[in-house]
């Protein structure tokens, strides 16, 4: 742009226009005074500066509409009864649908406002003419699209931002779902890091879209310099950001999700306990542009996870931290009985032995309280069997190991249970192992048989102290859990804590809590194919039970459970969302739609055995506890949300 050459200003303004209609923008946001430029000072007197912004205006809101069929706000110096406001106009298919003056005007160190604008409540006029329309003027206009359920759009001014009440915060009380800011906010040294912070932050507070676009490099003269800094955060996250400091034209465009927003609005009930002035509202039809069906935003595949390294390292310490603490406060409670835990030589069981080390560390308590069990059965493998060994040699705690076949085979022999059709009398524990070695894969399929290891395991620990629970929040989301087995202990502290994080957390510890051999055997157990072993290993001793071909892989699993639990989706955009995510392996349609199922299916089902967890700590956004983040009734049926998945596309 050019600091007062309001017809270069609007050429421009006009070829971004026609660019965003090609991107398929719906809403563009221009900076402050973008017409005329922010740094004109005494200019502004000069009735030819202001005429030609009024003349301009009143082109690129006739021209815009040929170019562009979406709603635009500019920023552009307006008087109105003999006093110049620093105004926002917002337009669409020609018509201005109305006009909003800045509220806060800076006045120190090199902003001068004040010296040449009226604030906003010097406004006492309702309405005003320009460019030969009659349209709505002031701070309580919102504007919203008819068309476009949730699209309510509220507008302020650069300064209005950085101030304690920001108009912002009323617009969003009121209704509105996207806030713009139209900026002319010059850079020093750490500004854009405060920036960032405001903007998403108030979008957090306000929990909707934030869209900010300040003045570029053309804006700097004399003593300041503007870098262009624009930004689209949503509801506390940072979405996209243009490089500052460029000298062309940027258009950011990114996707808003106006359903996300208001589902976190129903969900945050007391966001509706503030009160907020009266608004006027605007309306306009919008004739949604075409556009080619990338999603024009990130989709992260493993939302549990950060991406960023150092981010995940943050993450994992928090948590870890959060398990410990948490495990600390219940075990000062209930005084010093000794601690049983299972140790399978999975994933679960070693995050929770990891933290059940490091809180008696915490604690002053010895280890040697901890009664560590490992019980083989039918399906343990050589791998999962020395791994549990190895990994209570390296923490120091003494593990115990209990076959537990005769039990099973005792309990089953004692209800008349004839495991895969094999009956139990004249059988012998060794025997019916033998035998069982060589079951062909059709006939590997016995729930009594799974269940009943399960519970053994169960009383096993029961019997030995206070039991540390080990299973995980996607386990629990499925129902892959037998009832009072796995599913119960006195307190477990993985219990929020999904398998993809589970993993990433257990790599974390061996990375940086452990050398060697306690290291290696982590990265072991990292690797190991995720199984719950009940099922009989075949011939060689290998696992045949792999739970990823009977629930689908656990990154989908926990996308699935994210976006349906944090955000309410239903499956057409679960699975519209999941096409645009780059998952560790590429998955076809077809397939997304069938493991979602699946996910669907087994969560309505099994919430009989959420409804009763013990307790355990929240460490994030998504919990299934019913006593605080879910509560579901057991019986409801999940035939809304399957009919709906049937008809997506």
């Amino acid at each position: 742009m050019r600091v007062a050459d309001a017809p270069f200003n609007a050429d421009r303004t006009l070829e971004l226009l026609e660019r965003a209609e090609h991107e398929g923008a719906n809403l563009v946001v221009f900076p402050e005074c973008g017409l005329t430029g922010y740094t004109c000072h005494d200019l502004f007197h000069l009735e030819p500066l202001r005429r030609a912004a009024e003349s301009e205006l009143a082109r690129v809101v006739a021209h815009g509409a040929k170019v562009f069929r979406g709603v635009a706000v500019v920023g552009v110096p307006l008087e109105f009864h003999g006093r110049l406001f620093n105004c926002a106009v917002a337009f669409h298919a020609g018509r201005i649908l109305g006009v909003v003056p800045k509220t806060y005007l800076p006045n120190y160190k090199e902003f001068y406002d004040a010296r040449y604008f009226a604030p906003a409540r010097a406004g006492t006029f309702r309405d005003v003419t320009v460019c030969g329309q009659v349209a709505p003027f002031g701070t309580d206009v919102l504007f919203a699209c008819s068309g476009v359920p949730g699209f309510t759009l509220g507008v302020e001014i650069c300064e209005d931002l950085w101030m304690p009440v920001p108009p912002s915060s009323l617009q969003a009380l009121a209704g509105a779902t996207v806030c713009a800011n139209l900026s002319a906010s010059n850079d020093v040294i750490g500004k854009a890091a405060y920036r960032r912070q405001l903007v998403a932050g108030q979008s957090g507070r306000c929990v909707s879209a934030y869209l900010y676009a300040s003045s570029g490099v053309g804006e700097s003269t004399t003593d300041i310099v503007f870098g262009g800094h624009c930004l689209i955060a949503e509801n506390g996250n940072l979405l996209a950001e243009s490089e500052r400091f460029r000298r062309d034209s940027q258009l950011l465009v990114c996707d808003l999700d106006l359903d996300r927003l208001a589902h976190d609005r129903v969900q945050t009930n007391s966001f509706h306990d503030g009160t907020a002035p009266a608004f006027r509202t605007v309306s306009f039809e919008l004739d949604v542009a075409p556009r080619a069906p990338e999603l024009l935003r990130g989709v992260d595949a493993h939302p549990f996870v950060p991406n960023d390294p150092a981010t995940r390292d943050d993450r994992c310490r928090d948590i870890f931290r959060t398990q410990v603490a948490a495990l600390g406060r219940r075990l000062s409670v209930v005084g010093s009985p000794p601690l049983a835990i299972g140790v399978s030589g999975g994933l679960d069981s070693t995050l929770a032995l990891l933290v059940l080390c490091k809180t008696l560390d915490e604690l002053g308590a010895p280890r040697d309280r901890v009664r560590a069990l490992t019980m083989p059965g039918f399906g343990t493998t050589p791998r999962t069997r020395g791994n549990a060994h190895k990994l209570a040699e390296a923490l120091g705690v003494r593990l115990r190991e209990v076959d537990i076949r005769a039990m099973c085979f005792d309990q089953m022999r004692g209800i008349g249970h004839a495991p895969f059709g094999i009956a139990l009398d004249g059988e012998t524990v060794e025997s019916l192992s033998e035998k069982l070695l060589h079951l062909p894969p059709e006939r590997r399929s016995d729930l009594t048989f799974e269940n009943t290891q399960a519970r053994v395991r169960t009383s096993l620990l029961m019997n030995s102290g206070f039991v540390i629970g080990t299973g995980d929040l996607s386990e629990l989301a499925l129902g892959w859990c037998t009832y009072n087995a796995d599913h119960m202990s006195m307190y477990n502290p993985n219990v929020s804590i999904p398998k993809t994080l589970v993993k990433f957390l257990v790599r974390w510890a061996a990375d940086n809590e452990f050398t060697g051999d306690a290291r290696a055997t982590l990265h072991d157990i990292v690797g190991t194919p995720i199984s719950p072993e009940l099922l009989p290993t075949d011939a060689r001793g290998a696992m045949t039970q792999a739970t990823e071909s009977t629930v689908g892989d656990y990154e989908l699993v926990d996308f699935f459970l994210y976006h349906f639990l944090r955000f309410g989706c239903g499956p057409e955009k679960i699975l519209f969302l999941a096409r645009h995510a780059k998952f560790d392996k590429p998955y076809s349609r077809g397939e997304l739609k069938q493991w979602l199922s699946v996910f669907l299916k087994r969560f309505f089902a099994n919430q009989f055995k959420r409804s009763c967890l013990p307790d355990g700590p929240k460490v994030g956004s998504v919990s299934v506890s019913p006593r605080g983040d879910w509560r579901m009734p057991s019986d409801a049926a999940a035939r809304v949300w399957l009919d709906a998945l049937e008809g997506a596309e």
